[in-house]
């Protein structure tokens, strides 16, 4: 298993965004998730796109943080925001959310970022039971979806003195993989 750090255009960050777009229509009946995003979003240091890849080097896992500041939508000065987490169903159970977790977590928190904070929905209780279990807690909706009843907003400080991390060759061997 290793964990690559790509550009959110690389052919395995599409594949993986792809896949999980399909289980958002099926799971909420509608085209996905339409947060406009763009792959300069998640380059550092103002944010990161990560891929994980099995035993075979196929993705299986996948995502990525963005800073956020104060704005209309909602978010306060040094937020970072998880975007696209995904684990293919044929590698679920085996922690793989949870250490890509772990990795954005320290990441966006060594790039000065202070509170990681995410959107998920009613229709995702595996995502809820992960984020609630990892230290997020509920808070005032914000983004794209702050105004759509299946939203779930959660934020977790990044405080370093009273936060665990992994080190980083526990955590992640970052690769650099262009487009």
């Amino acid at each position: 298993m290793r964990i690559a750090s790509v550009f959110f255009g690389h052919p395995d960050a599409v594949h993986l965004n792809d896949r999980v777009q399909l289980e958002y229509a099926e799971r909420y009946g509608h085209e996905g998730d339409v947060t406009p995003l763009e792959p300069t979003m998640f380059e550092p240091p103002h944010g990161r796109f990560l891929v994980v890849y099995d035993d075979q080097d196929l993705p299986v896992a996948s995502g990525g943080w963005r800073a956020q500041d104060r704005d209309e939508l909602g978010y306060a000065d040094g937020d970072a925001e998880i975007k696209r987490m995904y684990v293919v169903p044929e590698a679920r159970g085996r922690g793989l959310a949870r250490l890509v977790l772990a990795a954005l977590e320290d990441d966006a928190r060594a790039e000065g970022r202070t509170t990681m904070v995410l959107v998920t929905g009613t229709q995702q209780p595996e995502a809820v039971s992960l984020y609630l279990s990892s230290g997020y807690k509920p808070c005032a909706k914000f983004g794209h979806y702050r105004f759509v009843d299946f939203s779930l907003c959660y934020a977790k400080p990044l405080d370093t003195a009273s936060q665990p991390t992994l080190s980083r060759a526990e955590a992640v061997v970052h690769e650099t993989a262009g487009p």
